[in-house]
């Protein structure tokens, strides 16, 4: 008889183990999916998690990391402070998409002018609009007692339907002979976030990203906000009779997870995508979710789980181009990660016992 146990106390080895195992589970059974639609499982596997480090165009494709990893590292911090304390944040991608749209708006409303003032303003307008986003569901929370996660999952259909209309109206390129979408950001110097160093990857996104991962360890270590995050999480009563304040601490997380989302959002319309386009969002927010997750929401490992996750979209695009992979299938792939991950997780609180169920 297999049944599991309850640990007297968490296993810190199961918890720093799970991440590992996880990915080496993610391998094996998305190696069986590629042999079950006729694909070399080795070969797949190869070209998702080297190819793009040591191939023949690595070259090409290291500084793709950068460009892909920043946006789920920025709107995983974000989140992660949420999670840490209970607060479930699940509509990141509707305020990465509304930090997109409010960004864009900025820098477009000013075209053609030039000036050096434009970014910046287009940088706080992404964050005010991914945080007031985000303050729908708080606010809902903390006044009525509403459910964060279906308000904020539900706002991102909402959101999509507004970055729907907005690329046929309100943004559409007048001089765009009728296709759907904004001007290209890349063409107005004034608002285009492009590579600090030409063809590193490094983008002013990424830099933010690695400013949200420094001020995140600080905050969740050396401040007392950061411990009543974790506090709140850990034990919620305990965090009553220290005085924590359930309400501002929603109000801080949310509003915190979806300016970083904003950002995020702002920094890809403005750099690597550069319009507004009916398909400009493309999962980065709900992705961020299984970064935040596999870096077990700690902000060194949600670099370092953003990085692995860049490198499964990279990879997964080099599998779809050489070896003929669905894109459906390197999504199942990455879906594997967060399933394997929970899975795994599980082995931290309880531990498998063989033997017979005792009898009261």
């Amino acid at each position: 008889m297999i049944r599991l146990e309850k640990r007297p106390q968490p296993s810190r080895a199961w918890s720093l183990a799970t991440p590992l195992v996880a990915v080496l589970a993610t391998m094996v059974m998305g190696g069986l999916l590629f042999a079950t639609l006729g694909k070399n499982p080795v070969e797949a596997i190869r070209t998702i998690f080297w190819d793009p480090l040591f191939g023949e165009f690595a070259f090409y494709y290291r500084p793709q990391l950068l460009v892909k990893g920043a946006p789920l590292v920025l709107i995983a911090i974000g989140l992660s402070l949420g999670f840490r304390a209970g607060i479930w944040n699940i509509g990141a991608e509707g305020q990465y998409i509304i930090g997109a749209l409010t960004g864009a708006g900025v820098g477009l409303a000013f075209y053609p002018m030039e000036s050096w003032i434009i970014f910046p303003l287009m940088i706080l307008a992404g964050a005010l609009g991914g945080w007031a986003w985000a303050m729908i569901p708080a606010v809902l929370k903390t006044r009525f007692g509403t459910n964060e996660i279906l308000v904020s999952l539900m706002l991102v259909y909402v959101a999509e339907q507004f970055l729907a209309s907005m690329s046929l109206g309100l943004m559409k390129n007048p001089e765009g002979f009728g296709f759907p979408g904004s001007r290209n950001l890349q063409q107005y110097a004034s608002a285009h976030n492009g590579e600090i160093l030409a063809g590193s990857g490094m983008h002013w996104g990424v830099v933010a990203a690695l400013i949200a991962v420094i001020f995140a360890y600080v905050l969740l270590n050396r401040h007392m906000l950061g411990y009543h995050i974790r506090l709140t999480g850990e034990a919620p009563r305990a965090a009553r009779f220290a005085g924590v304040k359930p309400a501002r601490l929603v109000l801080f997380c949310l509003g915190a997870s979806g300016a970083l989302a904003g950002l995020a959002g702002m920094f890809e319309v403005s750099g690597p995508s550069g319009q507004v386009s009916i398909d400009f969002n493309v999962g980065y927010g709900f992705t961020a979710i299984i970064v935040a997750f596999l870096g077990r929401l700690h902000p060194v490992g949600i670099l370092l789980a953003g990085g692995l996750m860049a490198l499964t979209y990279i990879g997964g695009d080099i599998a779809q181009g050489n070896l003929g992979l669905p894109s459906a299938a390197i999504q199942v792939f990455q879906g594997m990660l967060l399933f394997f991950l929970l899975a795994f997780d599980l082995l931290t609180n309880f531990r498998i016992s063989l033997g017979k169920p005792e009898v009261a």
